[in-house]
């Protein structure tokens, strides 16, 4: 790929490289993102953010505007149909930017890239007519015209239609668009909410769930550059992710085992809510996921936690643990709005293979909970498949179940089942 033409602003061409870094090279938008952008600052940062995420959420609503004004995406240069999408999804989707603007710099960028031979006048054409006719998008009646409408996959919009009902199915869908609210779980360790939201740049409001250990930031924040993460003040967690430790429940001087721990979120919580008084074995199986796990803790100051590397649904614990958290490889369907490109990399046969995964490892966590103890069995996903289905398929009844949803809490999707078998 060659450099885009200096007129065009830094933020869209780092959203244009990593556009064409997703579709074309498979790379994951985020850490894409976190490469191109590492020069940006402030605004051109966010806007990159911005214009990175949206449009990947919205790929199927705007391959659809491509398809009508045009012709197919897999009919187009590589680079005509990144400056398409870019410069569709900044017409059609976002508030506050230029027409003329919108439609000058994605021209600028597919001519930049000389496999594109010309395409830019297709660019242009598409983009003022666009701009002029301001098409529509077909409603959300029916699941066809749902995944148009929401740019979901078929197999999602179908799977929740099915699970939640049409309505609330349609109020799911829309929600995985909206922006992802920020939440961070204070360290109790190192200080307390009151402390913590006296010290942030930005407003906070206590946390619903938890008042006396989360906070959601009203306002943009760049929260892992900020020296208090640094000293291990807060860890930016979701809300729903809160709710995970105080299900579990663990008491000063447990043995708590805690598979497949990685990024260590619920593992440092854990730990907080014992006052670091205890043992915590965290499991993790990928080398460089562990040693990001171990610093974390570190960080956090959760001297209780021991780091272990190991593939969870291999080993054989004696039942010696009074809790158990089984945290496992999931869909993460419940976490699309942090997540761009993930509704459009699951599929249902990883889905399949999940279930059995999933399965495996429950085993595992029961044969390692002495009599008596309790279980919690969490994923940040919402299908039936990897959550009552598992724990069906592992003989047990969980005494609790909850979901949390995103357009009805606010948070991401998380499933949270309690176990005492």
């Amino acid at each position: 790929m060659l450099a885009p033409s200096q007129s065009v602003t830094p933020a869209r061409v780092a959203a244009f490289t990593v556009l064409r870094r997703v579709a074309e090279q498979g790379a994951y938008a985020d850490r894409a993102l976190h490469t191109e952008a590492r020069d940006l600052v402030g605004r051109d940062r966010a806007f990159a953010r911005q214009l990175t995420f949206g449009t990947i959420q919205r790929l199927g609503s705007l391959d659809h505007h491509i398809a009508t004004l045009a012709r197919p995406v897999d009919k187009l240069d590589p680079a005509v149909a990144a400056a398409l999408r870019l410069g569709l999804y900044q017409l059609l989707f976002l508030d506050g930017v230029p027409d003329h603007a919108a439609v000058t710099e994605s021209v600028e960028l597919a001519k930049s890239e000389g496999e594109s031979r010309g395409g830019h006048r297709l660019v242009n054409a598409v983009l003022r007519r666009a701009a002029r006719e301001r098409p529509e998008l077909p409603g959300d009646a029916t699941p066809a015209d749902a995944a148009i409408h929401h740019s979901q996959p078929r197999w999602i919009v179908d799977l929740w239609w099915e699970q939640f009902g049409a309505e609330e199915a349609r109020e799911m869908l829309a929600s995985t668009n909206r922006p992802a609210e920020l939440a961070l779980r204070v360290n109790t360790l190192v200080t307390d909410p009151g402390s913590l939201a006296s010290a942030l740049p930005v407003p906070t409001r206590p946390a619903t769930e938890l008042p006396d250990e989360g906070l959601v930031v009203e306002g943009p924040f760049d929260a892992h550059s900020h020296p208090l993460f640094a000293a291990g003040a807060y860890q930016p967690q979701s809300r729903a992710s809160m709710r995970v430790a105080p299900a579990l429940d663990p008491q000063p001087g447990e043995r708590i085992l805690d598979l497949c721990a990685a990024p260590g979120g619920k593992t440092t919580h854990m730990a907080a809510r014992m006052g670091d008084r205890g043992t915590i074995v965290s499991v993790e199986r990928h080398p460089g996921r562990a040693k990001a796990l171990a610093r974390t803790v570190t960080r956090l100051r959760a001297s209780s936690v021991q780091v272990t590397t190991a593939d969870a649904e291999q080993l054989n614990f004696p039942r010696e643990f009074d809790r158990v958290l089984i945290d496992p490889p999931c869909s993460g369907l419940g976490t699309l709005q942090g997540h761009p490109d993930l509704r459009w990399r699951m599929t249902p046969e990883r889905v399949e293979d999940l279930f059995a995964l999933q399965s495996r490892i429950v085993e595992r966590g029961l044969g390692a909970l002495r009599p008596g103890g309790t279980l919690v069995y969490s994923t940040c996903t919402l299908t039936t498949r990897e959550n009552e289905d598992v724990l069906a398929a592992a003989g047990v009844s969980p005494v609790s179940l909850e979901r949390t949803l995103p357009h009805r809490d606010g948070t991401e999707g998380f499933t949270i089942a309690v176990l005492k078998p």
